[in-house]
């Protein structure tokens, strides 16, 4: 990958409880559909096990350009998860967006 690419983190809780079956199903549909929209790279759903912090869950993808992340943001499969999963059956979540850090000597 070349260029400035952005790695879009998510953590977050469910509103479900623990170990549900509503649980797995919001994890295995965010995977399906937002991983199927054509710019999203190296999609990966994580557990979160740092006593740090009480978020349970993480999906973390990767962007090749700013316009793919813009891209993604207004893709009609990503509004209609947001709109019809993550706002009504998340509880919190933190969003985290990276680029490589380039020092200049």
């Amino acid at each position: 990958m070349s260029g400035v690419w952005i790695q879009h983190s998510v953590i977050f809780s469910l509103k479900h409880a623990e170990g549900s079956d509503e649980e797995q199903r919001f994890l295995e549909d965010g995977r399906t559909i937002l991983s199927a929209i054509p710019v999203v790279r190296d999609f990966e759903v994580y557990l979160q096990v740092s006593p740090k912090n009480d978020y349970r869950f993480g999906f973390s993808m990767v962007f090749e350009s700013n316009e793919d992340y813009e891209a993604y943001n207004v893709h009609p499969m990503h509004v209609k998860f947001v709109e019809e999963r993550w706002v009504p059956e998340v509880e919190k979540f933190l969003e985290i967006d990276y680029q490589k850090h380039v020092t200049v000597v």
